[in-house]
This record gives C-alpha cells, structure tokens and sequence, in this order.
C-alpha cells in the first residue's frame, strides 16, 4: 500500500485546485496496476470533481473494473477521507472489504475498508454491482 499511497501523494501536485487550495491526490489498485487521479475544480462548483473518482474512472476506462485498494493523500494536519459521492463510485466496482488508506502532509495515516465507511451502497438489487 505505500506505493500506491506515494502514487496518490504524487497526484495531488498535478490537481487543479484554484477556488479551494486543497489539492487531493488519489490511487487505486486494479487489475494488478496502479492509476493516479487528482481533483479536478471548475468555476461552477458542481462540476468539480473528486481525486478518487479520477481514478476509478482511469481503471475502469483501461478495463480494470474491479479495485483491489485506493490511497488518498490531502494537504493539512488530518487525513480527509472519501465523500458520500466517491464512496458509491467505488462501491460499483469494490468489495465493501476494499482498504482504504488515507494519509496527509503532516504524516498521519488512517486505515480503514469501504463497507466500515459506507455501510448500505445503492445498489440496483441482485445485477447491480
């Protein structure tokens, strides 16, 4: 997992972050290969979007749909760990057993899984993952 959490510490320098400063950096592993993703901020805040979505589509768009492990890296103090909207993203296409490790500029890490920070995903029942 550190060289995924280096991939996503990596990412975060190329995030384009002009309205917030908080430049985030992600990586997930699928497919026994790694894929970096950074957040992407617009002018009109709703087109914004997450590090870790960046990344998940950069693995599902090479054909590697099924995440093995996501890093994040975040400036500051704490870890910053996935949004309501990423943790669906990566329920599609992971295990609620998927490690998340989230780690920041202080040197702080969080481990932790999918399913303890999503415990009910929206799923469109038996074919929907």
């Amino acid at each position: 997992m550190d060289g995924l959490a280096e991939l996503a510490r990596q990412a975060a320098e190329s995030a384009w972050a002009p309205y917030s400063g908080f430049r985030v950096g992600a990586a997930v592993r699928a497919g026994g290969r790694d894929f970096p993703g950074c957040n992407v901020e617009n002018a009109s805040y709703g087109l914004t979007i997450c590090a870790e979505r960046v990344a998940t589509f950069a693995a599902v768009s090479a054909g590697a749909r099924r995440l093995q492990a996501l890093a994040l890296f975040t400036p500051g103090e704490e870890p910053s760990l996935p949004c309501g909207a990423c943790l669906q993203v990566l329920a599609e296409f992971a295990d609620p057993a998927l490690p998340i490790r989230a780690a920041c500029a202080s040197g702080r890490v969080v481990d932790t899984t999918l399913g303890s920070l999503l415990t009910t995903p929206f799923t469109l029942g038996k074919g929907g993952r």
